[in-house]
C-alpha cells in the first residue's frame, strides 16, 4: 500500500474535478510557459497552483495514475529549459508563507515558493537577513536552493549551504524531513537536487542579525586587476568583478558589514535613462550595425567608472538590476585557476574586440566567488570557486547572436576544470558531468531510490543526469539554446 492510500478512495475523474478550481485554464497565458529570459517555452498537459500541501498531493496522485512527469516552478528566473515541461506543471507561487521565526537561534521555516523580495521584507520585520544573496531576489527559496545559486565572498559558500533542514514531498506521496542528521544523503542531494528528488515544501534557513553593507567600487585596468587579484579578493568579505572587454576596465566592487548609515547612490537619471533605457535603444540598434556593441560597452563601462562609496541594506548592495531579458551561460572553476583562466579569456576577448567583425559580448563579464562546500551536485563541491558569467542581451525581446560567442567562451572555462551552473543552459552529459562530480552516482542513486518512476524528471533531468536524447519525447521540443558539444 503506498504511502497516499488515503486518496485511493478517490476516482481519477474526482481529481481531476477537485484540482479543477487551481488549474489554469488552456485559454489562459500562463498555461503557456515562457523564462524570464524568453528563452525557452513550452506547453504544459496541465499548469496548477496548489494553495495547500493537500493539494499538491492530489497533483501528485493524478500524475501518478496517469504516468505524466510532475514540474515544480517558481518564477521562471532560470535562463535555461530546467521548468519546462511537456507533463504536468506545479507553480509554487501560492506556496509562499513564512511559517517560523526563530529569532535567537536565527533560523527561519518558510514555503518554498516564497520569493526573495518577500523573504527580506519579513525578515526585517524582525531585525533578520539573509546571509549571502545572489545579484537578483525575484526567484523562489526552492529554487534557489536546489540550483545551489550563489552570491559572492571567497569564505561564504553557496546559499544551499545556509539550509539547514527541507520537508520534501516524495513522488510516492510521504511527507519526508530532511537534514544533514535525518536523512542525509536525499538532504545533501536535494540543496542541488534540480527540482528531481522531491517537491520541496519547506525550507529551514539560517540567517543572521540585519545588516548593512559599504560597497567601494573603483576601476582598475584588466592587468592591474588580475597582478592584485588574490588580494583583492581576500581583504572584502564579499568581492565581485565586473570587467568590460571593450575597454580591458574592470569595475572591482568591494562590500563588507558595515554600522554607518545609509547612503544609497543612484538615480532615475543614470539607471533608468542611461543605463537602461538608452543602453537598450542602442543594443537594438546594434541588430543592424553589429559594430555599435563595442560603443555601447564603452558606454557601460564610463558608467560604471570613478569611485563610489555605497551603504544599504544588506540585500540592496547585493542585489543588481538584471536589465533586459537575455541569453546568459556561467560556469565555475577551481579558485587557484581563475588568473590563467582570465588570462585565456582575455587573450581571446582581445582578439574580438580588435577584429571589426569580431565577437562582442553585450554586458560586461561577471566574476564573482565562492567557498568550497560539500554539496554533491554543487560547482563549488569540494572546491573554492571562482564564477564567471557572460550575457547577450534581447533588447525589446528581440533576439540577437550568441551562440558562437558562448561557444568559445564554455571552451576556455572547460579547459580550466569549469562547471555549468545548472540554472543555466549547457551542453554537459552523464559522462562529462560523473567526471566533474565525484558523486554523481551517488546522485543518481538516490533519485532511483525515492522516485524510481521518474516522476519529477523532467527533460532537462532526463537530458543531462540520465543522458536521453530529446527524440525520444513526444515532439513538442522547446525552443533550446545548443552550446558546444563534446565535452
Amino acid at each position: 500500500m503506498h504511502p497516499t492510500s488515503h486518496l485511493d478512495a478517490l476516482t481519477t475523474e474526482t481529481l481531476y474535478e477537485t484540482l479543477r478550481p487551481i488549474t489554469v485554464p488552456p485559454s489562459s497565458k500562463y498555461a503557456r510557459f515562457t523564462n524570464w529570459g524568453r528563452t525557452f517555452t513550452c506547453f504544459p498537459l496541465a499548469v496548477f497552483e496548489p494553495e495547500s500541501e493537500y493539494q499538491c498531493e492530489l497533483i501528485l496522485e493524478l500524475a501518478r495514475r496517469e504516468g505524466k512527469v510532475v514540474r515544480a516552478v517558481g518564477v521562471g528566473h532560470s535562463p535555461s529549459d530546467l521548468a519546462c515541461t511537456t507533463g504536468f506543471m506545479l507553480r509554487t507561487t501560492k506556496l509562499d508563507r513564512l511559517l517560523e521565526v526563530n529569532v535567537d537561534k536565527q533560523y527561519v521555516v518558510a514555503q518554498a515558493g516564497i520569493t526573495l523580495e518577500a523573504l527580506h521584507a519579513h525578515l526585517a520585520k524582525h531585525d533578520l537577513a539573509m546571509i549571502n544573496v545572489g545579484s537578483i531576489s525575484d526567484q523562489t527559496l526552492g529554487g534557489i536552493v536546489t540550483t545551489a545559486t550563489h552570491g559572492t565572498g571567497i569564505d561564504y559558500g553557496v546559499i544551499s549551504t545556509n539550509v539547514m533542514a527541507l520537508t520534501l514531498l516524495l513522488a510516492d506521496g510521504s511527507r519526508v524531513p530532511c537534514s544533514r542528521t535525518e536523512r542525509s544523503d536525499l538532504f545533501i542531494a536535494s540543496i542541488c537536487g534540480l527540482g528531481s528528488t522531491g517537491l520541496i515544501l519547506n525550507v529551514t534557513l539560517q540567517v543572521e542579525p540585519a545588516f548593512r553593507l559599504r560597497e567601494v567600487r573603483e576601476t582598475l585596468t584588466f592587468r592591474d586587476s588580475i597582478r592584485q587579484l588574490h588580494p583583492l579578493v581576500h581583504a572584502s568579505q564579499h568581492m565581485r568583478l565586473r570587467w568590460y572587454p571593450a575597454t580591458d576596465q574592470v569595475c572591482i566592487c568591494s562590500a563588507d558589514r558595515s554600522v554607518e548609515p545609509c547612503k544609497p547612490v543612484g538615480s532615475w537619471f543614470w539607471d533608468r535613462l542611461l543605463a537602461y533605457h538608452v543602453t537598450q535603444f542602442l543594443l537594438f540598434i546594434a541588430r543592424y550595425v553589429p559594430s555599435l556593441v563595442t560603443v555601447v560597452g564603452r558606454f557601460s563601462s564610463w558608467l560604471s567608472s570613478g569611485y563610489v562609496v555605497a551603504i544599504d541594506t544588506s540585500h540592496r548592495i547585493f542585489n543588481l538590476d538584471c536589465g533586459f531579458p537575455q541569453h546568459t551561460t556561467e560556469w565555475a572553476i577551481p579558485y587557484e585557476s581563475t588568473q590563467a583562466c582570465l588570462e585565456d579569456l582575455h587573450t581571446w576577448l582581445r582578439q574580438e574586440v580588435d577584429d571589426p567583425r569580431g565577437l562582442r559580448p553585450h554586458f560586461p563579464i561577471e566574476i564573482r566567488f565562492s567557498d568550497s562546500d560539500d554539496i554533491w551536485l554543487s560547482p563549488s563541491s569540494g572546491q573554492k570557486t571562482c564564477w564567471i558569467g557572460i550575457v547577450q542581451y534581447k533588447p525589446y525581446g528581440f533576439d540577437v547572436p550568441y551562440k558562437k560567442l558562448f561557444a568559445h567562451f564554455e571552451d576556455i572555462l572547460a579547459r580550466h576544470g569549469g562547471r555549468p551552473h545548472w540554472a543555466k543552459a549547457h551542453g554537459l552529459r552523464p559522462d562529462a558531468l560523473r567526471r566533474l562530480y565525484p558523486h554523481f552516482d551517488d546522485f543518481v542513486r538516490v533519485l532511483q531510490e525515492v522516485d524510481p518512476r521518474g516522476t519529477f524528471r523532467n527533460e532537462y533531468v532526463q537530458r543531462h543526469i540520465f543522458g536521453r536524447q530529446e527524440k525520444e519525447f513526444d515532439g513538442r521540443v522547446f525552443k533550446r539554446y545548443r552550446p558546444s558539444q563534446g565535452r
